[in-house]
């Protein structure tokens, strides 16, 4: 029988430890998605993974709010972020910093997530949209790559949170 490891077996970094850790070159955008509970997630899963700063645009909420807080359990406090109003705006100025621009959707010329590599030591940033809408289609236009997870069942797409889960930790394993 396997024991659950405890809280002290389990060596997390507090958030003054974490804020100085090294990060991984990789920035998620979130484009105009609007659940709290989602952002949360994503602040969690970011933190977990070591990703340098989550970029919230347009009506993307902002912490403090408490549905962010209750599914990102204080990762809001550990991950840097930024509010853009606009998601171009971002992805311009994330491309003028060198970033290569990853739009998560589904587009007729995609790439599919496990053929998808960055270069070693690049800048990425990983965008991904509005819970219905998708990415908006001036910053797939904008992008370096549009990147699609591969699914075969009946539905078209996944929760924001869980696609954001998978593509974080395909960059997190080829860049760690």
């Amino acid at each position: 029988m396997s024991l659950k490891k405890s809280m002290l077996e389990l060596h997390r970094l507090g958030v003054e430890e974490y804020k100085e850790v090294e990060k991984l070159p990789v920035t998620v955008v979130l484009d105009n998605v609007r659940s709290e509970m989602n952002v949360g997630s994503v602040f969690r899963t970011a933190d977990a993974f070591l990703i340098e700063r989550i970029c919230l645009c347009g009506i993307t909420p902002q912490p403090p709010k408490p549905e962010i807080h209750k599914t990102a359990l204080g990762a809001e406090d550990s991950v840097a972020w930024q509010y853009y109003p606009n998601t171009l705006a971002a992805v311009e100025q994330l491309k003028a910093d060198g970033y290569t621009i990853c739009s998560i959707e589904q587009v007729h010329d995609s790439v599919s997530l496990e053929q998808y590599r960055a270069q070693a030591g690049s800048k990425v940033a990983i965008v991904l949209g509005n819970e219905v809408k998708g990415v908006g289609q001036d910053v797939v236009d904008a992008s370096d790559v549009c990147i699609e997870i591969p699914q075969h069942g009946t539905k078209h797409s996944l929760n924001i949170s869980c696609c954001a889960a998978i593509v974080m930790w395909h960059f997190f394993q080829f860049t760690v």
